[in-house]
């Protein structure tokens, strides 16, 4: 039998992407602002947000009564893939609007949410994702740090690392311990935490691009109130993998990201194309495999969208979705170095720099994406077990 799908977006859609363009063609600005992970251009990168979130374009999915507009989740693949296409600045309120917003909104009370997501989409109150210890990364279930009760609430201790943009969030969001007897996935308490509280130490962690967002953060009898524990005392685990399947499924990387980048990399081709053939008559066929791949995660993101719409969930299958999307913009940027050769090196104002060296930025970056969200041999793992119910290796 024969399927056939229309993949055309209604009028009304196609109103609202017109709408979209408009105003980011107004409003991105120019020239692009500074690394969100730098003090100066987190800073700027937050105006900018609060600047989305005025016209009503910061979180379009959400309710209304939360900052949104109600909008579809068609609508929001639509905003994303106009976004990037603008050249937009990289969100810094992400960790808070596309992992712990939709756990919020699946396991949070009313004060919870009504507390918290109006501000974090506003970017008045910027969140960090603390869940990575120094001996418990992709093993998230052999965290040490600890909760232990008192009155009206918990005393929090212990470390978290690769916070990004730690340095500068206002708030982090992560597991502890709360019951040291208890298994491995047992015991598991996800806590709301404000960093500027007393017994919090954040301390920059240094990377090789120079940027300064990334750090560890130091919990020394941090007091949180019981109302800021999300989902229930020991059910840490279970909330945790909400925030885990956003985190590598859907919202973290929209495909209007990859198809920005694919565009980019087409451009870039065609720009410099006899001196690619020349030096490789094979990096013709990698940038088409990159426009390919690119559409394809498109495909596979829509027909994610229409099964949400239908009301199912995200499942184990994020995992698969996560690795391909890390390894396609891995290759995407691979195949940009090879493009440029020697010049790929050459970065800022340096003469020769081509884009100011935002693709060697963009590779850096990119390098990151099989590691974090749970690294992608643990998610072939989960692929494997829990997607084609093959038996676990001995």
């Amino acid at each position: 039998m024969t399927v056939h799908m229309d993949l055309r977006y209604s009028a009304e859609h196609e109103a609202f992407r017109r709408e979209v363009r408009d105003w980011l063609a107004a409003h991105v600005p120019r020239p692009a602002l500074p690394s969100g992970d730098t003090a100066e251009g987190f800073a700027r990168c937050k105006v900018w947000e609060r600047q989305l979130f005025d016209a009503g374009y910061a979180v379009v999915s959400w309710p209304r009564e939360y900052g949104g507009r109600g909008a579809s989740l068609w609508e929001w693949l639509i905003f994303e893939e106009e976004y990037y296409r603008a050249g937009a600045p990289p969100h810094v309120a992400q960790n808070g609007i596309f992992l712990l917003a939709p756990t919020l909104f699946e396991f949070g009370t009313e004060d919870q949410k009504t507390r918290i997501l109006k501000r974090m989409a506003a970017a008045e109150e910027v969140w960090a994702q603390g869940w990575s210890e120094p001996n418990a990364g992709s093993d998230l279930a052999g965290i040490q740090s600890r909760a232990e009760r008192t009155e009206g609430g918990f005393r929090l201790y212990g470390q978290k690392t690769w916070c990004t943009r730690g340095a500068f969030c206002d708030f982090l969001f992560g597991l502890f311990r709360t019951d040291p007897a208890a298994p491995r996935h047992k015991g598991l308490t996800y806590f709301l935490v404000p960093l500027r509280a007393e017994g919090v130490t954040v301390r920059p962690v240094g990377r090789l691009d120079g940027d300064d967002g990334f750090a560890e953060v130091f919990c020394d009898g941090v007091f949180v109130p019981d109302r800021d524990v999300l989902g229930g005392v020991h059910e840490g685990w279970r909330v945790a993998m909400a925030t885990a399947s956003s985190e590598r499924g859907l919202s973290l990387r929209s495909p209007g990201r990859f198809l920005a980048t694919a565009a980019r990399l087409c451009e870039l081709y065609r720009r410099h194309r006899g001196a690619a053939d020349a030096a490789d008559p094979g990096l013709r066929d990698r940038v088409v495999q990159a426009w390919m791949d690119a559409e394809a995660y498109q495909l596979y993101t829509l027909r994610t969208v229409t099964r949400l719409a239908e009301g199912e969930k995200l499942g184990a299958e994020a995992s698969l979705n996560k690795i391909f999307w890390s390894e396609m913009d891995v290759r995407m940027h691979e195949t940009a170095l090879a493009l440029l050769g020697e010049r790929a090196e050459l970065c800022g104002g340096a003469p020769g720099a081509v884009e100011a060296g935002a693709w060697m930025k963009g590779y850096q970056f990119a390098l990151a994406g099989p590691i974090y969200a749970g690294t992608n041999e643990i998610q072939k793992n989960v692929v494997a077990e829990r997607v084609l119910g093959l038996p676990k290796a001995k």
